[in-house]
């Protein structure tokens, strides 16, 4: 299974995203779920933000290695599940051909309950990182139970 997350820069909610679920997916020993992450005006090769990077960090994330990369057709045709952090997200997903397999990540994780954007720290201090690096990590475990969810399910 190949996720994806998508925000504008690729640069901050993303990323954290990204990094969050490879640590979730470890833990869980998930190693046939891979991850990735966009931005829909994504500028290629930009570097994690210094407040990602911080409060990744303050998390043990490690983001020196991510540069941003612009939301492609071929990215949203390999993806199995695409996850978005806002509705405008959502929209370009769909206008490259995600349909059917792109959603809002709170929807995503609440199964249609809730439909709420994740907050965007871009600009701010290293609290508003904070904050949305926790609403990333209360959304993720649910994704997951979602995900592990859907293989039980699936099983004879």
């Amino acid at each position: 299974m190949r996720v994806v997350f998508v925000c504008t820069g690729n640069t901050c909610r993303s990323p954290l995203a990204e990094a969050i679920a490879r640590a979730l997916a470890e833990r869980r020993q998930l190693g046939d779920v891979g991850f990735e992450s966009a931005g829909t005006a994504a500028w290629a090769g930009a570097p994690a933000s210094d407040g990602a990077m911080l409060v990744g960090l303050e998390h043990g994330l490690d983001l020196n290695a991510h540069r941003a990369r612009q939301l492609t057709g071929e990215i949203v045709e390999r993806a199995d599940v695409i996850l978005a952090m806002g509705p405008h997200h959502l929209e370009r997903v769909e206008a490259l051909g995600g349909e059917g397999k792109a959603f809002l990540l709170t929807s995503y994780a609440s199964h249609g309950k809730d439909e709420r954007a994740i907050s965007d720290p871009f600009g701010g201090d290293l609290d508003v990182y904070r904050v949305t690096v926790e609403e990333l990590g209360r959304e993720m475990e649910r994704v997951f139970e979602r995900i592990v969810g859907g293989r039980a399910s699936k099983s004879p």
